[in-house]
């Protein structure tokens, strides 16, 4: 069962209820009083199946008033007037289907763009996840000269296993079969840990910056 919502968010805002249907990887329907919508950088709904930007279009109980010590970083970062619009920006890419049930992609800013191709980290890394083998997973784009990014993912296998080249092989394989040829990535490392924020958010930038060798910057709210 999934449920998206943010911190700032004050709690669940799309999730399920004991009388909505699941999808396995979909949050399903926004939760009551919630209005939820993916549109295009215009404001225009985004079709069936179609991706685009998850806005909240109205005010709700139990957001977020302000930034401490910075209202102008709340007011423009998420209440900013979003194609013209006062709705609260999320900062995260989804796609609804035929049925309206949301499917998060993940965050506008950890999209790698693959040969012309616009992939989700977050479509790459519930793909390895999906793997009987695999308990978690993280996913960068490092330059590449020939695909403009190259696809790197390190994985944190289940208790008791070991990477291996065939191994590796299976989950090149497994993630073509659940999203596609253009998301196999380059190389897989297998890890024991992965650095996340003291609320376990993994920190990507810094498994880019020691992939590229670019100074780590900030670790101040890396867990100890």
């Amino acid at each position: 069962m999934d449920t998206w919502w943010q911190t700032e968010t004050g709690g669940f805002m799309i999730t399920p209820t004991p009388v909505v249907p699941l999808k396995p990887g979909s949050g399903t329907l926004p939760f009551a009083g919630i209005q939820a919508d993916v549109v295009h950088e215009d404001g225009t709904s985004a079709a069936a199946n179609e991706d685009g930007y998850l806005v909240i279009k109205h005010p709700w109980p139990g957001m977020a008033r302000t930034v401490w010590g910075d209202p102008d970083r709340y007011r423009m970062t998420y209440w900013n007037d979003f194609a013209g619009q006062g709705w609260y920006f999320t900062g995260d890419s989804a796609r609804r289907d035929e049925d309206g049930y949301f499917w998060i992609i993940g965050r506008m800013d950890d999209v790698i763009k693959v040969s012309g191709y616009r992939l989700g980290t977050a479509e790459i890394e519930s793909a390895l996840v999906s793997h009987k083998d695999v308990a978690e997973a993280a996913v960068i784009g490092v330059p590449d000269d020939l695909k403009g990014n190259a696809i790197l993912a390190y994985c944190i296998l289940n208790a008791g296993l070991t990477g291996s080249d065939a191994l590796e092989r299976e989950l090149k394989d497994h993630v073509r079969h659940e999203v596609g040829p253009i998301a196999i990535p380059s190389h897989i490392e297998f890890v024991p840990t992965l650095p996340k924020t003291r609320s376990g958010k993994i920190m990507r930038r810094l498994l880019k910056a020691q992939a590229t060798g670019q100074p780590i910057g900030d670790t101040s709210t890396l867990e100890g």
